[in-house]
């Protein structure tokens, strides 16, 4: 690792050299570039130069440790070991820091939530996920914008898509997708009792044109009236499309715009999305079982998360993590479950080698 971070360091120092340049300001394309890659290499540096400098500390601590005497001895023992536990820390953060990169980690994300089991309830627990992760991108900072949604007869969603842009995006939604399941009393129930209802969340890596050639002759475009609200034209123009993809029968539906021209951009912006995710999966030899992996059935026993509204819980079933604090986990409070998948990846990939 100790080589690696001299070649970075190197790196770094060049990337500096060639961003004071002036004549890379004529080329933005390459400033950006070049930008970017400061950016990553700097976490990296100043905690290199961290680890360095500590653990030259430790070996000052050390040495004084054997010849100091009384209170000097135990104050050079706090130092050697507050070192001792800067030098683990900086290790491991560096060690994740060179781990590879994730293909997607650049990349912004396209989220699907649907309705599964459960009826209504399960289209009114979708639009909770949805209000959920509009909060959270807020709290991160991240763009959101509403791609499309199929509203239900009671306020719910059938079906709702949206894109997030911004940093660690991929990171940490990608976590997200799986079927999600709840446990509370319906509205639509008069006594009271508690019913078990889910919905799948489906996490897309967004696909530029050039990430994914369709050919035109494998669509099979539909438009339709639209349904639903919406703006003057709904119910009084086809505006809505259904785009098919012949050759791997995916369809992508939209009709939230009011032009047939904005919907069908739209769904081919998805359609891009799934099929690439889709190719990802298959170049990983698991296609089909990956994505059943992420949505599954929908059904009640399958399940990467529970809501409890009645004890307030909200509990992950992947890391074993439970939190008393559902009311804030709906208002867009991640953070502290977010955090605890993405540690949980870390550590598998880094006993993993991965």
């Amino acid at each position: 690792m100790l080589d690696r971070l001299e070649a970075l360091e190197r790196e770094f120092a060049d990337v500096e050299n060639r961003m004071a340049d002036p004549a890379i300001h004529e080329r933005p394309g390459a400033y950006a570039q070049l930008a970017k890659r400061h950016k990553e290499l700097e976490a990296i540096v100043e905690r290199s130069r961290e680890l360095r400098e500590r653990n030259g500390d430790l070996d000052t601590a050390r040495q004084l440790l054997t010849e100091a005497t009384g209170a000097e001895r135990e104050e050079m023992r706090a130092e050697a070991e507050a070192a001792e536990a800067d030098i683990e820390r900086l290790t491991r953060e560096l060690q994740i820091r060179l781990l590879p990169k994730d293909e997607n980690d650049d990349r912004n994300v396209i989220v699907e939530i649907r309705g599964a089991e459960g009826g209504e309830e399960a289209n009114l627990f979708a639009r909770d996920l949805f209000e959920m992760y509009r909060a959270y991108a807020g709290r991160q900072g991240w763009k959101f914008e509403l791609l499309g949604a199929d509203a239900s007869s009671m306020g719910g969603y059938s079906d709702v898509s949206f894109l997030l842009e911004g940093d660690d995006v991929w990171t940490r939604m990608k976590h997200e997708g799986g079927p999600h399941r709840v446990q509370r009393v319906p509205v639509t129930e008069a006594q009271g009792r508690i019913h078990t209802s889910s919905a799948t969340v489906t996490v897309l890596p967004e696909a530029d044109e050039v990430d994914v050639q369709i050919d035109p002759n494998d669509l099979q475009i539909d438009v339709y009236r639209s349904s639903g609200p919406g703006g003057q034209s709904v119910n009084t123009t086809d505006s809505a499309v259904r785009i098919t993809h012949k050759p791997t029968g995916v369809v992508v539906s939209m009709q939230d715009e009011k032009s047939q021209i904005q919907n069908r951009a739209r769904a081919l912006q998805v359609l891009r999305s799934r099929l690439l995710k889709a190719e990802q999966e298959r170049q990983a030899t698991a296609a089909s079982d990956a994505r059943r992996d992420q949505v599954g059935g929908g059904g009640r026993s399958e399940k990467i998360r529970t809501y409890n509204f009645k004890e307030n819980r909200v509990s992950d079933h992947r890391i074993n993590l439970t939190l008393y604090k559902l009311d804030k986990v709906l208002a867009g409070e991640l953070d502290e479950v977010s955090d605890a998948l993405v540690q949980d990846e870390q550590t598998r990939r880094l006993t993993s080698g991965v």
